[in-house]
């Protein structure tokens, strides 16, 4: 598991903020993985709630040199088995089952697991896991919650994701547990939708500083 945790660790810190996608066309997912590319951000998750989401992972896995693609929103095994033959590089999960974390023991690809409270922290760590996405992270507690864990679960370490944004990103990039943060605010819909990568590019690069 140490070695799965240091190839995540290796992804996860090329930015601070990694782009959180929901992308409905596979056929715009090159372009804008390009555009957040040129911008710094090479690890980019794609979250599985669309039926283009697979097909999308495949395209930026194939076609855009330096892209480090995930796969998020990963439900189960099948789910995870999936999202692994169509080219993710990491595998990102809102919470944790059974099932999910058998299937990312048996495969190369790490696994960012999620979790919500101490607890579920702590039943990670039990299961091999020191890097986790902390989700959903406003609703959750913020930034706050995340300081007050880094004594009593020391080791551990932190992508959070859900309600972060430009304004409160670096609340949470200044902690010293947390590794980078996860955020869909660099691609918005309408310049997605748009085909604006040059708009795209800016909001990564600007995101790409948020930890200078």
């Amino acid at each position: 598991m140490a070695g799965k945790s240091e190839k995540l660790l290796s992804i996860l810190k090329l930015q601070p903020v990694v782009p959180v996608l929901i992308v409905d066309d596979a056929k715009s997912a090159v372009g804008l993985a390009r555009a957040l590319v040129a911008g710094g951000l090479r690890a980019i998750e794609i979250t599985m709630r669309t039926p283009a989401a697979l097909d999308a992972v495949k395209a930026v896995a194939e076609d855009v040199e330096g892209a480090n693609v995930g796969a998020g929103t990963i439900l189960n095994a099948r789910d995870f088995d999936a999202a692994v033959k169509a080219g993710s590089t990491f595998i990102v999960s809102p919470g944790s089952t059974p099932g999910v974390l058998d299937a990312a023991k048996g495969s190369d690809v790490p696994l960012l697991p999620g979790a919500a409270s101490a607890s579920e922290v702590m039943a990670l760590r039990e299961a091999g896991f020191d890097v986790m996405k902390f989700f959903p992270a406003e609703q959750a507690g913020g930034a706050a919650f995340l300081k007050a864990l880094s004594s009593p679960l020391a080791g551990t370490l932190f992508c959070p994701t859900g309600g972060i944004s430009l304004k409160n990103a670096r609340d949470y990039l200044s902690l010293p547990n947390v590794v980078c943060v996860g955020g869909s605010w660099v691609a918005p819909k309408e310049m997605v939708s748009a085909g604006d990568w040059a708009g795209i590019t800016k909001l990564a690069s600007e995101a790409f500083t948020l930890d200078k």
